[in-house]
């Protein structure tokens, strides 16, 4: 008697031993994921919008090219002050999902902004996501950013995920629930899958749950870190996920991990950060991650350090430039990402 043919998942990843290149299944065929590499002023260019510092122009937008190290420059700024906040970019458009604002008044937001990356400017609003919320971790492709989980007053410690198209200006939608509710998580993906490390879950914040980006649905159990990192961040070009700094009593995290994104599995130590961080951004590039800028170990120094790795190589960072100003709680993305293929 035949065996029924075996159904294969949207979205479902393989390595093709024959080309050595990793595919994922579109419902139809196999297709290879691309490395996409922008020539943009010399490569990706990297985005750190909003945050919290003590410097001025506390709506203030940097960028950096990630071809080589590097200082940060001015892009422009937001339409608010906007911290606490998440974002994501498809290869043209960065959007930044909601956060806390204190202009006018002291509280959390649920604006979508977005800005145009190749050209240096202000944000302009985009929509509404579906609930008030700061603290949000958002992944994403070329086509479509999901904002995952946040808090707020009103409603702590979010299970909520929506999404927008990201080249149509428009209020979120739901997208599903998350196992668990969760704030100051790390985010990684690759065009396909979106994986979020929970900073609320059991297990001492470890758990990670991932989503199919291009379908709607509730999260699904992917692993545990070796560590529990709230207030971390998250990087990934399109094969590797690493994940960066973050607090869990008694204190901060000094070294990443990394996971395969295309397969199940718990973290793995990848190296030491050179300057230990945490409530800091993560960029990447197909073949290059930074860490942004952050607060340093008591007595909770802000930081404008930038430091880098290579995904293909474990190790330690090591020093990149520096922000213009110093930040935390900043959106952070690029042209580059993971998401991008």
């Amino acid at each position: 008697m035949s065996l029924p043919p075996v159904e294969i998942p949207l979205g479902a990843m393989r390595f093709n031993s024959d080309s050595q290149k990793l595919e994922y299944f579109n419902g139809e065929i196999w297709m290879q994921v691309h490395t996409f590499n922008p020539n943009l002023d010399g490569g990706v260019r990297a985005i750190a919008a909003g945050g919290s510092g003590p410097s001025g122009n506390p709506d203030k937008v940097q960028y950096f090219s990630m071809a080589s190290s590097g200082n940060a420059s001015d892009f422009g700024n937001l339409p608010q002050r906007q911290y606490l906040t998440s974002g994501t970019a498809s290869r043209s458009r960065a959007v930044f999902m909601g956060g806390y604002t204190n202009s006018p008044s002291s509280t959390y937001i649920n604006s979508i902004q977005c800005l145009e990356i190749a050209s240096t400017g202000s944000a302009s609003d985009f929509g509404d996501l579906t609930s008030v919320a700061g603290y949000t971790g958002t992944v994403g492709n070329q086509i479509r950013s999901v904002r995952m989980g946040g808090t707020s007053p009103s409603s702590p410690w979010q299970v909520t995920m929506d999404y927008v198209s990201i080249a149509v200006k428009a209020n979120a939608v739901d997208f599903g629930d998350m196992s668990y509710g969760t704030s100051n998580s790390s985010n990684i993906n690759n065009p396909i899958r979106g994986i979020n490390a929970l900073a609320s879950a059991p297990n001492s914040s470890r758990t990670i749950e991932s989503i199919t980006i291009p379908t709607t649905g509730n999260t699904s159990d992917f692993g545990l870190l070796t560590h529990g990192r709230q207030d971390g961040s998250g990087m990934s070009n399109s094969v590797r996920g690493i994940f960066n700094g973050g607090y869990e009593s008694p204190g901060l995290v000094p070294f990443m991990e990394h996971v395969t994104i295309a397969t199940e599995g718990n973290g793995t130590r990848f190296g030491d950060l050179s300057v230990v961080t945490f409530r800091e951004g993560g960029h990447a590039s197909p073949t290059r991650g930074i860490i942004s800028g952050g607060m340093g170990p008591s007595p909770y120094p802000y930081l404008d350090t930038m430091q880098s790795v290579n995904f293909a190589s474990e190790g330690d960072t090591v020093d990149f430039g520096d922000l213009d100003a110093s930040r935390i709680e900043h959106a952070s993305t690029s042209n580059g990402h993971g998401g991008l293929g």
